[in-house]
């Protein structure tokens, strides 16, 4: 098995989306993330270029109507929703990001790479089954992660979402699904404005949707509180079988549109927690979907240094303590969850299927 997998190598589609001048979500993002990635890992043997995802691979997640919505924009302008515009090449790289992902996490399923990287662009978290949203056209975690089911119908899957936003698309897609293990860290209040901890999932998969709704102002050791306290036990519980991120990083402290103050050593030390547990439980991955970030210089340097620690250089320490308004954070969570059968309520060690053993 090889190490860190970096997926994407030709990012040329995915910058040829158009988003239009001023737009957040911008080319600038992935050339950005390209030019730190390619200065770490020259080597082109650890890039691969990836292929469109498949019409069945975006249809289990995504209705009908929604996939041929999007990709009818080709070569037309306009927007799918008061945030997300599209150009003429918009379909093409929704549809490149969703393959990208899903190569990503095929490659450390399968065993070709220890961890993986998708470098994509437009991101996807916030795409429901029927509607692109928040500057996501398809959802490329979800896509990834329900291809990943539909080979191995009894596996476990834990995704992790440190993005700034809430990961409502994932979530949404996902929280009847006792077999998915979401668990989101997010400023709260923030756009979409979901999230809340009394949001735990729906019918067999209520307790597998964890979110932790964080007050603007938290730092490195705040997050890392979160991972140590909530995370380890529900990986434990859980046992996963592969682990995917949804690694935004718009809650670097210059981020524009977050609140957050992290910096790239503290995203490299989640890694770092993520890559450790994940040996630990025996698990594939992590494989790591870009999201969001939109100060260039910290959504690069913070992509760079996940990368690096997914190649298995040592994680940093950053310093400092985490706050009372993020412990109570964490007790909110537990609280929601204390009622529900998932791997933060009662206690045991769960087969995936709902039922504790």
């Amino acid at each position: 098995m090889s190490g860190l997998l970096l997926v994407g190598a030709d990012p040329a589609p995915m910058l040829a989306h158009d988003t239009g001048p001023g737009h957040p979500e911008r080319p600038e993002r992935l050339a950005a993330v390209h030019r730190a990635l390619r200065a770490r890992f020259p080597d082109p043997d650890r890039w691969l270029d990836a292929p469109p995802a498949p019409r069945e691979a975006l249809v289990r997640v995504h209705d009908e109507r929604h996939v041929e919505r999007v990709l009818a924009t080709s070569g037309t302008r306009g927007w799918l929703d008061p945030d997300t515009p599209y150009g003429p090449r918009s379909a093409e790289a929704a549809r490149l990001a969703a393959g990208c992902a899903l190569e990503a996490v095929r490659a450390v399923r399968d065993g070709r790479a220890a961890t993986a990287f998708a470098a994509v662009r437009p991101p996807g978290h916030h795409a429901e089954r029927d509607r692109a949203q928040g500057f996501c056209l398809f959802n490329n975690a979800a896509v990834a992660i329900a291809d990943a089911l539909a080979r191995e119908p009894s596996g476990r899957v834990l995704v992790v979402d440190w993005d700034v936003h809430h990961g409502n698309g994932v979530q949404h897609l996902f929280d009847d699904d006792p077999r998915v293990l979401h668990v989101d860290l997010h400023q709260h209040p923030l756009y979409p404005g979901t999230g809340r901890p009394e949001e735990t999932g729906r019918g067999a998969g209520r307790g597998w949707s964890v979110n932790v709704a964080l007050p603007a102002g938290r730092t490195d050791a705040d997050y890392l509180e979160v991972f140590d306290a909530l995370l380890t036990p529900a990986m434990e519980r859980f046992a996963p079988g592969l682990v995917v991120v949804s690694a935004g990083f718009d809650a670097h402290r210059d981020d524009p549109l977050g609140g957050m103050r992290l910096t790239a050593d503290g995203f490299a030390a989640l890694a770092g927690r993520l890559v450790t547990w994940t040996r630990a439980a025996g698990a594939r991955g992590p494989a790591a979907i870009l999201e969001g970030g939109y100060d260039l210089a910290g959504l690069a340097g913070s992509a760079a240094a996940v990368a690096a620690v997914l190649d298995g250089e040592p994680a940093p320490d950053p310093a400092g303590r985490a706050d009372a308004a993020t412990r109570a954070a964490i007790e909110a969570t537990r609280g929601a969850h204390r009622a529900t059968s998932g791997p933060l309520g009662a206690a045991g060690r769960h087969d995936g299927r709902g039922e504790t053993r």
